[in-house]
């Protein structure tokens, strides 16, 4: 179970953060995700990575202003320049203990180097448990 790790991010939605209808905002979500994601890549990697691909977004639950957010990722898979990224968001009010699952993500990102050309991420590199 997510909780049980430690996330990536953890952020509270604030008010700024909701669309027209009052919740959180899912390109907001997405970004956090993104950054969580990043965040792994680049501690993988060693250096800077890009974001190339987002595949299978689903949004489970909505987020609410308040709400804690926290941001797991874990590594599925490395090629050579490479990296496919798992990322998992849930849920908690800030006054209880029980989360509930708002959106999961896979990430693919690619290593660069100082010419933002496709560099060799570290082979020493394995998937983190999921």
């Amino acid at each position: 179970m997510a909780a049980a790790r430690e996330p990536m991010i953890r952020v509270i939605a604030m008010p700024a953060d909701t669309n027209p209808s009052g919740d959180i905002f899912g390109g907001w979500l997405m970004a956090q995700m993104d950054l969580a994601a990043g965040n792994l890549a680049m501690r993988l990697a060693e250096g800077r990575c890009v974001t190339v691909a987002v595949d299978a977004m689903a949004f489970l639950s909505p987020v609410h202003v308040g709400d804690e957010v926290s941001f797991y990722a874990d590594l599925l898979s490395m090629g050579r320049t490479s990296m496919k990224i798992n990322v998992e968001a849930e849920r908690r009010t800030r006054f209880e203990t029980a989360t509930v699952p708002v959106t999961k993500a896979v990430f693919t990102f690619v290593a660069i180097d100082e010419d933002r050309r496709p560099r060799p991420v570290r082979k020493n590199a394995t998937p983190t448990p999921g």
